[in-house]
């Protein structure tokens, strides 16, 4: 018996073999950051390597607190000289309630009850408390203005004088381009505006202080006046208010003669 095979050929091509060692695709791969970087934070080196760059302030022998950029934030956030930063309805709020606390809780009472005493003119009293209250904060004013005035003065200069251990070995830092151009755009920007509202402020308070002075004396020049007036010159009758014996004989000399006459007798009798 004789045996048959069967052969079946088949016209489709092979699978093809993908080994999946040392695959490298033809097309270019980029890798993108997460975060993108400036291109002066990042320094390559000859090998293609990457490594962050230096802020402008490491390479600054400065010390971090004595830095105008550092002065200026301490500055901002400290008391009162963040009150310049508000708004300017605030700042004003807030020197007006200053003033009015001084006033009304130190100095009225001092003035009221202190060295003015009792028997002054009441209205000299409260012209006196505003005028301590308006003092004061043109004290406070002034502090701001003075610091305000120094960081900008720092913060716009090309150099920069520092300490490092004391006041006997003070240096001169130069500024580098980057960090000249940040400190001078803070300095007109930021700082600029806020001495000039300082400015502007210290002229309305001494304007106020001034009115308030002139005020004083015109009201003590009064009060002066009223006062001699009401005190008996030489020969005048008029008393107005105040019992006197010299005026009280002028008007009725009668009665004051037997009072007189004994005066004298016991005045010769004695002699």
């Amino acid at each position: 018996m004789a045996m048959t095979h069967k052969f079946h050929f088949s016209v489709e091509p092979p699978l093809p073999i993908i080994s999946l060692q040392n695959h490298r695709p033809h097309h270019s791969q980029f890798l993108i950051p997460k975060r993108p970087l400036s291109s002066s934070s990042i320094i390559r080196s000859r090998n293609g390597s990457s490594s962050m760059a230096p802020l402008p302030e490491t390479d600054c022998p400065v010390p971090a607190d004595q830095q105008p950029i550092n002065e200026y934030q301490n500055l901002s956030t400290s008391f009162p000289f963040s009150w310049a930063l508000g708004d300017l309805v605030e700042y004003c709020s807030r020197l007006f309630v200053t003033g009015a606390s001084f006033t009304l809780f130190i100095a009225l009472p001092v003035a009221w009850f202190g060295a003015v005493g009792s028997d002054s003119d009441p209205l000299i009293k409260i012209v006196g408390s505003v005028s301590s209250g308006i003092l004061f904060v043109t004290l406070a004013v002034v502090r701001m203005y003075l610091g305000w005035a120094y960081v900008g003065n720092r913060l716009l200069s090309a150099t920069v004088e520092y300490e490092e251990t004391g006041w006997y070995d003070g240096q001169i830092w130069v500024k580098t381009a980057q960090v000249l151009a940040r400190d001078r755009l803070l300095g007109s920007f930021q700082v600029k505006p806020v001495v000039s509202r300082l400015k502007y402020s210290l002229v309305n308070l001494g304007a106020s202080l001034l009115f308030c002075a002139l005020l004083l004396i015109n009201l003590e020049g009064s009060s002066q006046k009223a006062y001699y007036s009401s005190t008996p010159e030489s020969g005048d009758p008029s008393i107005p208010g105040v019992y006197n014996d010299d005026s009280a004989r002028w008007f009725e000399p009668d009665a004051f003669h037997v009072t007189d006459h004994k005066e004298r007798l016991e005045f010769h009798k004695f002699r």
